[in-house]
C-alpha cells in the first residue's frame, strides 16, 4: 500500500520533531528572535491619510502641503491663576510668569522650540498706526468730513456764529471715533494690552512653534519633557500661590494620541493573552497545556510581525490591534491539534504515536479552517484602501504563519514536556485529578446532549432566525449603517477632556487661524484672488443652511488696498484731531486713548512682506514664502461626517480663469476619500471573500456533498450576525466593516472541523464530533471571541465598535456549527435508520 507524498512529509516531520525535539525548537527560537527584534521597529501611524492609498490626490496634496507649511507644529502652555487670598492680582501675575517661561522657552532652541510669544506685542505695535488703512476710503472721507463739521460748529458756537435754526452735526464722542478710525476689532478688544489673556485675566496662552510632529513619538516625547523643564524652571508658584498649567495643541495632541494608543495596544494585548490563557486552562485543565498553547501562539505572532516589518513597515489605525485578533483566531489550529493529542494519549498511545495520530488526523482540517480564514482575511487585500489591504496582508499572513508555529513547534514542545513530566493516562489521583477527569474538555457536551433530543427544533429555529436575519440584513442597508459621528471613531472624551478644555480656551483666546481651518497651498500669490472668488460663488450658491464654508483666511487680508489714498487721508484726520485737542475740543485723556492709532508723519504703504512674524506665521512656509496659503474655515460641526462630506467637495478642486487647478486636502477631504474607498471596497471585498471561502472548503472536501454542508453553516451564522447588527444597531464605520468579510472565513473555519470529524468517523457520529471535536472548536471560538473582547476594553471607540461586530459574528457562526449544523446532519444520519426502520421484512 503506498502512501502519499503529504502523508510522508507529516510522518517525516513527526520523526524529527521526536527524535530531535531540542533542535526543532533552538531553530524556532532563533527564528522568532529575529522576527521579535524586527516586530519592535514597526511604526504606528494614526493619520486617516495613512489608511488611503500612497497615490491618491488628497493623499498627495496632503504630502505636498504638510512639507511645506505644517511641519512647524503648535503648543499652548495654557497658564492658569485664580484669586488666592494673598499676593498679587492674577492678571499681572500671568504676564510676568508668561513674560518669563516666553524667555525660557526661547533658550530650547531649534528644533524643540522655533519662535514663542505670549502675546501679539509686535503685531499690535505694528498695526496699530495703520488701524484706519483697513477702514474703507469712504468711511475715512466721511470721518474726516464730520470731524471738519463738528470742528466749525463748536468753532461757530463758541463766536455766536452758528444759527440756532440750523441741526447742529452729530457729536463724535470718543467710542465712535475709535471705532471709526479703526481702533477696535480683535487688536483693539480681543487684546486690548497685547497679551493673549482672556477677558476675566485668570488664564494666559504661551503660543509656541516648533519643528518636531506630534506623530514623531521620541522626539515629541523628548521636546514635551524640555518643555516641562523650562517651566518647573520658571516656577509658576512663585508668581502666584495657585498658578497652574496645561498643555494643548497638535505637538502635544499627537504625542498624546499616539502615547495613549501605545499604551492601549499593550493592555489590549496583555487583556487578550491573558483571557486566552484563561479559557485554554479552563477547556484543558492543565497548566502544561496552557503553557504549550500560549508558547506557539506567541511564536506564531512574532513570526506575523516580523512579516509585517519586512513587507509593510508599519501599523495604521486599522492595523494597530490586530495583535489580539492574530492570537484568538490563530490558536484555532493549535487547539484541534492539541485535543487530539491528548484524546490519543488518554486513550492509551504512546507520545509518538499521539503526535503522529494527531498530524495525520488535523492536518488537513485546521490547515483547511486556517486558509479558509486567511482568504477571508485576503479578501480585503484587493481593495484599494489602504487600512483594508493592510489589514488582509496582515491577517491572512498570520493565519498561515500560527498554522506553521502550531505544526512545527508544537509537537517538539510536548515531546519536550513529556521528558519533563510524563502524561499520566492511569486513573487521575486527588480531587483536582478526578475534576480534571470528568471536566476537560467538556465545553462539548452540553450541545452533544441537546442536538439528539431536540434536532428538528434546533434546525427550524436555526433557520427561521436566518430567514429574519437576511431580512433585517435588507433593511439594514436601506436604512445607511455607516457611522456619521466622528467622535465615535476617537479615543473616547475622558481621556482627553483636559487637554480639550485647554485648546478650546487657547483657540477663543488666541484666535489662532490654523486651528479648525484647512490650508489650501496655490502656486503663486496671484492665485489666491481668483481662489477666493471661485470659492466665495460656490458658498453663496449653496441652498440655504447648506454653506459648505464660512470664510476664507489669507495673508493678503493683512495688506489693506488703495494704501495712498487712505494714507493721504488718515494724516488729514490726524491733522483735524491735534487741531480739535489744541482747541480743547477733545480731552487730553480721550486724545491719548486715541494716539496710537494716529498714523506717523512717515506712514508708507506696506506689503506682505513687510509684515511682522507674528501676523505672517500662519501664512508663511518653511522657506520663508509668503502669501500663496489660504485656509478654509469650517461652518458647521467638524465632527458631523455629513458635513465634512459637504466642506471636503465644496475645495477639493478648484478650476481658475487661467485654465490651473487649486487642489485641496486636509482632514475633510481625506476623510471623505477614505469614505468613498470604503464603500467602493464592500462589494468587491465581500464577494471575493465569499467566493475564496467557498473555493477552499470545496478544496478541502474535494467538492463533496460536505462541502454543501460548511457552506451551509457559513450562510446560516451571516444572516444571524446581519440580524444581531440590526437588532444591537451596531452603524458600520472604516474599522468595523473589516468583521463582515473576516466573518465568512470564521464561519467556514468551525463547520469545517466539525464536518470532518463526522467524515472520517463515519455516519452516526455527529454525537461523538460534537463531544470531542465541538468542545475545542468552541475552546476556538472563545479564544477568538476573547481576542476581539479584549479590543472592547480600548479607549479607542472605533476599536471598541470592531470588537463589538467581531464578537457578533463569533457567536452568530459558533451557533450555526455546533447547533445548526449538527443537528441538520443528525437528522439527515437518521433518516436511512427510519427508512429501514418502517421497511417491511421480506420472507
Amino acid at each position: 500500500m503506498t502512501t502519499a507524498p503529504r502523508d510522508r512529509f507529516f510522518h517525516g516531520l513527526a520523526t524529527l520533531q521526536i527524535e530531535r525535539p531540542f533542535q526543532v525548537l533552538l531553530a524556532a527560537l532563533v527564528l522568532t528572535v529575529a522576527s521579535g527584534a524586527l516586530a519592535l521597529r514597526l511604526r504606528l501611524l494614526t493619520g486617516f491619510e495613512h489608511l488611503l492609498p500612497e497615490g491618491r490626490a488628497s493623499v498627495v496634496e496632503l504630502s505636498r502641503v504638510a512639507g511645506k507649511t505644517a511641519g512647524v507644529s503648535t503648543l499652548f502652555v495654557v497658564l492658569h491663576a485664580g484669586d488666592g487670598p494673598a499676593g498679587p492680582a492674577p492678571k499681572e501675575a500671568l504676564r510676568k510668569a508668561g513674560d518669563a517661561l516666553v524667555i525660557e522657552l526661547e533658550k530650547l532652541g531649534s528644533p524643540w522650540i522655533g519662535s514663542v510669544e505670549d502675546g501679539l506685542h509686535e503685531a499690535k505695535g505694528f498695526l496699530g498706526p495703520r488701524a484706519g488703512l483697513y477702514a474703507g476710503v469712504e468711511d475715512l472721507a466721511r470721518l474726516r468730513d464730520d470731524i471738519d463739521a463738528r470742528t466749525e460748529y463748536e468753532v461757530a458756537r463758541e463766536t455766536g456764529a452758528w444759527l440756532d435754526s440750523e441741526p447742529p452735526p452729530k457729536a463724535l464722542d470718543l467710542a465712535e471715533i475709535r471705532a471709526r478710525f479703526g481702533a477696535t476689532g480683535d487688536l483693539g478688544e480681543r487684546f486690548p494690552d497685547g497679551y493673549y489673556q482672556s477677558k476675566d485675566g485668570k488664564v494666559l496662552v504661551v503660543a509656541a512653534r516648533s519643528q518636531v510632529m506630534g506623530s514623531d513619538l521620541g522626539r515629541s516625547t523628548e521636546a514635551l519633557r524640555r518643555v516641562k523643564g523650562a517651566i518647573e524652571r520658571v516656577s509658576l508658584a512663585s508668581y502666584h500661590p495657585s498658578m497652574t498649567y496645561g498643555l494643548a495643541g497638535d505637538l502635544y495632541s499627537g504625542n498624546a494620541e499616539i502615547s495613549a494608543i501605545n499604551r492601549d495596544l499593550i493592555e489590549v494585548g496583555l487583556t487578550g493573552v491573558a483571557l486566552i490563557g484563561g479559557v485554554v486552562f479552563l477547556y484543558f485543565l492543565r497548566i502544561r497545556s496552557m503553557v504549550a498553547m500560549l508558547v506557539t501562539i506567541l511564536v506564531g505572532v512574532a513570526w506575523t510581525f516580523g512579516f509585517t516589518e519586512l513587507t509593510i513597515g508599519h501599523l495604521n489605525l486599522a492595523t494597530g490591534f490586530l495583535f489580539t485578533i492574530v492570537a484568538g483566531n490563530g490558536i484555532n489550529a493549535g487547539i484541534i491539534y492539541l485535543a487530539r493529542y491528548l484524546e490519543a494519549r488518554k486513550s492509551g498511545s504512546g507520545v509518538a504515536d499521539s503526535v503522529r495520530i494527531a498530524h495525520a488526523e488535523t492536518w488537513v482540517a485546521t490547515l483547511g479552517a486556517c486558509a479558509a480564514a486567511a482568504a477571508a482575511y485576503g479578501s480585503l487585500m484587493i481593495t484599494e484602501f489602504r487600512g483594508f489591504r493592510d489589514f488582509g496582508v496582515i491577517g491572512g499572513a498570520g493565519m498561515l504563519l500560527c498554522w506553521l508555529a502550531t505544526y512545527l513547534v508544537m509537537p517538539s514542545l510536548l515531546v519536550v514536556m513529556e521528558r519533563v513530566a510524563p502524561f499520566e493516562s492511569s486513573a487521575p489521583k486527588g480531587p483536582f485529578g478526578r475534576f480534571r477527569s470528568s471536566f476537560a474538555g467538556a465545553f462539548g457536551r452540553p450541545f452533544a446532549w441537546l442536538v439528539p433530543r431536540f434536532p428538528g427544533t434546533i434546525a427550524v429555529i436555526g433557520l427561521g432566525l436566518a430567514a429574519l436575519g437576511a431580512v433585517s440584513v435588507v433593511q439594514y442597508i436601506r436604512r445607511d449603517p455607516m457611522e456619521y459621528d466622528m467622535k465615535n471613531l476617537r479615543n473616547e472624551l475622558g481621556a482627553r477632556a483636559e487637554e480639550s478644555r485647554n485648546k478650546a480656551l487657547a483657540d477663543e483666546i488666541t484666535g489662532y487661524v490654523g486651528s479648525d481651518a484647512m490650508a489650501i497651498l496655490v502656486d503663486r500669490p496671484e492665485q489666491v484672488a481668483p481662489l477666493r472668488a471661485a470659492l466665495y460663488a460656490r458658498r453663496d450658491a449653496a441652498p440655504p443652511g447648506q454653506r459648505p464654508f464660512e470664510d476664507l483666511h489669507a495673508l493678503e487680508d493683512f495688506v489693506p488696498e488703495r494704501q495712498p489714498e487712505k494714507i493721504a487721508l488718515l494724516l488729514e484726520i490726524k491733522a483735524r484731531v491735534e487741531r480739535a485737542r489744541r482747541r480743547h475740543l477733545i480731552s487730553d485723556a480721550a486724545f491719548d486713548s486715541i494716539a496710537p492709532y494716529l498714523p506717523p508723519a512717515d506712514l508708507r504703504p506696506f506689503a506682505m512682506a513687510d509684515l511682522p512674524p507674528e501676523i505672517a506665521r500662519p501664512f508663511t512656509e518653511l522657506d520663508g514664502t509668503r502669501g500663496r496659503i489660504v485656509y478654509i474655515s469650517p461652518a458647521e460641526d467638524t465632527e458631523d461626517a455629513h458635513y465634512l462630506l459637504r466642506w471636503a467637495d465644496a475645495y477639493r478642486s478648484t478650476a481658475l480663469p487661467d485654465r490651473s487647478v487649486v487642489l485641496g486636502s486636509g482632514r475633510a477631504v481625506i476623510y471623505a476619500d477614505m469614505w468613498g474607498a470604503i464603500l467602493a471596497a464592500v462589494p468587491p471585498a465581500v464577494s471575493f471573500s465569499f467566493l475564496a471561502t467557498l473555493v477552499v472548503v470545496l478544496f478541502a472536501f474535494r467538492g463533496r456533498r460536505h462541502a454543501l454542508y460548511v457552506l451551509a453553516s457559513l450562510l446560516v451564522g451571516i444572516a444571524w450576525l446581519g440580524g444581531l447588527l440590526v437588532l444591537m444597531k451596531v452603524r458600520l464605520n472604516f474599522l468595523n466593516f473589516i468583521a463582515l468579510p473576516v466573518t465568512f472565513g470564521i464561519g467556514a473555519d468551525y463547520a469545517v472541523n466539525i464536518v470532518e470529524r463526522c467524515r472520517r468517523e463515519g455516519p452516526g457520529s455527529v454525537v461523538l464530533a460534537l463531544r470531542e471535536t465541538g468542545g475545542a472548536v468552541i475552546l476556538c471560538s472563545l479564544t477568538t471571541t476573547l481576542g476581539y473582547l479584549a479590543l472592547v476594553s480600548s479607549m479607542n471607540l472605533a476599536v471598541r465598535s470592531l470588537g463589538v461586530a467581531a464578537v457578533l459574528g463569533e457567536i452568530a457562526c459558533l451557533g450555526a456549527a455546533v447547533l445548526v449544523l449538527p443537528a441538520g446532519l443528525y437528522w439527515l444520519d437518521q433518516r436511512p435508520r427510519a427508512a429501514r426502520a418502517a421497511a417491511p421484512e421480506v420472507g
